[in-house]
């Protein structure tokens, strides 16, 4: 993500109620992570957060979320001090951003 992308539409940057939370995204990615769907054109998500999330913890996962999605942090600086690759950044920032996107459009509807 670069200084010129666009903020994410989460509820704690927005202000906006019928933005999704932070905590709802975070909710979605350990689900996913746990049970992962089969089948999907997106499964390959839930597969990268299920390795993550074994890999560091939730609350390493949580911490680069909310970074990501609510203090705009770009991917990779995301995992400043948390002991953890740069590319793992990139795949909780990605996912992040793909499912607030999904619980947006859920609550559009």
């Amino acid at each position: 993500m670069t200084d010129t992308d666009a903020l994410h539409d989460v509820r704690e940057r927005t202000g906006n109620p019928v933005h999704a939370s932070v905590d709802d995204v975070i909710a979605l990615v350990f689900e996913r992570a746990q049970n992962p769907r089969e089948d999907h054109q997106d499964a390959h998500f839930d597969e990268a957060m299920a390795t993550v999330v074994d890999r560091y913890g939730e609350d390493t996962v949580r911490t680069v979320i909310h970074r990501v999605l609510v203090e705009h942090y770009p991917f990779r600086t995301a995992t400043v001090d948390l002991d953890m690759r740069n590319i793992d950044g990139v795949r909780i920032g990605t996912t992040a951003g793909w499912f607030l996107e999904e619980l947006n459009a859920k609550l559009d509807n």
